[in-house]
């Protein structure tokens, strides 16, 4: 860095090294193993917040899931009574929904004959022990928290997939 004084103004060098060409040329890393599940599912996001539940249903359906998205409590049971879809084999709930929390939700999931059976997983921000309790209360198979762990979910919904 260097200046001619007060009002004068500054200039800055930066130096960078420069680039092992070998390493330029170098075949990129393959993309992540997406599609190794043994089954593609149904899965139904609810989440309030548009852009995670939109991210989280873009990765699934990169893994050849079918995704349906909901943003409230309300609105997932309302398409479900509708007949709109089918009911998912599996649901990943936000449990700090507004209105109908994430886990009242699941109660009525549970409750419900056509979901009675669904794999229901709280992701969530929540992660202390009494939140995990009250998941399973609540009638949820797995907690994830927040932020996914893509590969972790995959998984998961890999061994889902395969039972």
């Amino acid at each position: 860095a260097r200046s001619d004084g007060p009002g004068r103004g500054s200039e800055f060098t930066v130096l960078l090294p420069l680039l092992d060409m070998a390493a330029q040329l170098a075949p990129p890393l393959p993309p992540p193993a997406l599609g190794s599940r043994a089954q593609a599912m149904h899965i139904m996001v609810v989440d309030d917040n548009v852009d995670a539940a939109t991210t989280v249903a873009m990765l699934l359906e990169l893994d050849g899931h079918t995704v349906s998205m909901a943003h409230t409590g309300e609105d997932a049971l309302a398409r479900l009574a509708a007949g709109s879809i089918q009911p998912p084999q599996a649901f990943l709930l936000d449990i700090g929904l507004p209105g109908m929390d994430g886990f009242e939700l699941a109660r009525r999931l549970r409750a419900a004959p056509a979901t009675a059976g669904a794999t229901l997983i709280a992701l969530t921000g929540y992660g202390q022990p009494q939140d995990r309790e009250k998941s399973k209360a609540a009638g949820f198979d797995h907690h994830i928290e927040k932020p996914v762990d893509a590969d972790r979910l995959l998984a998961l919904l890999q061994g889902i997939g395969a039972s």
